[in-house]
């Protein structure tokens, strides 16, 4: 358990460290908005394009030294950046840091669902939990971090826990099957393209995430154009992943007692709309924004998971089905950071994203109450 929450929490440090310094990044680097949106729609979406290639990735590898490698990806990713602190170095760390998050992404569903058996949904509210957690950490520390040793270094230091969550890895997950055992996975993929429920869970998952990563990306660089200092705008984004976190332990404590996700999913939706809500109409009051955005999108990112979980009949499906969601998912997602940033070239203002995904949530809304107990894919 403590090895997947400490590799959980080092999902995110790369991708929300970025928000409450992206300025300073851009005047140091000299790149456009839309280019600075590039540097979460990437890693965003090689996570999704990796999570499709699960299935060959833990045949090849197995789960133990695919994550480990994940892991080791995102160390590698992270000391690249305070050593080529370009926007190509960024990019290009931006690229790797994507190819390992989706390697821990892609496998450690499978193998929560192979070791946790009946506690599975808890753990993987844990395990997502963890995630958001990491995100808090680094969104917190980034402008402190960055005043006093400069943005490279508080990149680059984000590699010492990653090695940290490698060497627990490898000691906790010894022992452990290479793959699991059963017939080959390949020939169950080509049916998920053909079926309609693993579609509605791809795009459920897909809109979600494009909310968590728009407002990563975004959030602070539009509270900062609304006045907040860049301290101020970074500790919002803080404050907001704590409620995620806060949230996201709420749904693990409840998850096992609510066998019909729907009425969980309503809550945190309706929360995620008026968290945009005020965005859009009323900006000025910071607070219930970031507490009704952070319950809203730390619910619903263990529940959208958990739901695809419950789809699965067993192990080796739960690995394909996680795979097939979160990769058109993360593809589906990557769009609007990078959207965001063209917005924000073109009009210097970001509410037509704010809107979009205002239109999104209320179609997930639509989608939430098609996933009745016991529902198979």
């Amino acid at each position: 358990m403590a090895a997947i929450v400490v590799a959980a929490l080092n999902l995110r440090p790369a991708l929300a460290a970025l928000g409450p310094v992206l300025d300073q990044v851009k005047a140091a680097t000299g790149a456009s908005s839309a280019a600075a949106g590039l540097l979460t729609t990437l890693p965003i979406l090689l996570m999704g394009l990796g999570a499709l290639l699960a299935a060959p990735l833990r045949r090849c590898l197995g789960e133990r030294m695919g994550v480990a490698l994940g892991l080791l990806a995102i160390a590698v990713a992270c000391g690249l950046r305070a050593i080529w602190p370009t926007t190509a170095g960024l990019l290009a760390s931006a690229a790797v840091v994507g190819v390992g998050v989706a390697a821990v992404q892609a496998l450690m569903p499978g193998f929560i669902k192979r070791t946790s058996g009946a506690g599975a949904p808890r753990m993987m509210g844990l395990y997502t939990t963890g995630i958001m957690a990491g995100a808090a950490v680094a969104a917190a520390m980034a402008t402190g971090l960055t005043r006093l040793a400069g943005w490279q270094v508080m990149f680059g230091l984000w590699a010492a826990p990653a090695i940290l969550a490698l060497l627990l890895w490898m000691r906790a997950a010894k022992g452990e099957t290479a793959a699991p055992a059963g017939g080959p996975v390949v020939l169950r993929r080509p049916s998920l393209w053909k079926n309609p429920r693993a579609w509605l869970l791809l795009t459920f998952f897909g809109i979600g995430t494009g909310a968590y990563t728009l407002v990563l990306a975004w959030f602070p660089p539009f509270y900062a154009s609304r006045g907040l200092t860049a301290d101020q705008a970074g500790y919002a984004l803080s404050a907001l992943t704590v409620c995620e976190v806060l949230a996201g332990l709420a749904v693990s404590a409840a998850i096992a007692r609510r066998p019909d996700r729907r009425p969980l999913l309503a809550a945190a939706l309706a929360s995620l709309l008026a968290g945009i809500a005020c965005l859009l109409l009323a900006p000025w009051l910071v607070l219930p924004t970031v507490c009704l955005l952070g319950a809203g999108i730390g619910a619903i990112f263990p529940l959208s998971l958990i739901v695809t979980l419950d789809h699965a009949s067993d192990p080796e499906s739960a690995g394909d089905l996680m795979a097939f969601v979160q990769g058109g998912g993360y593809v589906m997602a990557s769009v609007m950071p990078f959207f965001a940033g063209w917005v924000r070239d073109a009009s210097s203002d970001l509410s037509a994203a704010w809107l979009l995904m205002a239109v999104g949530v209320a179609a997930m809304l639509a989608m939430a109450a098609r996933f009745k107990p016991g529902a198979r894919v």
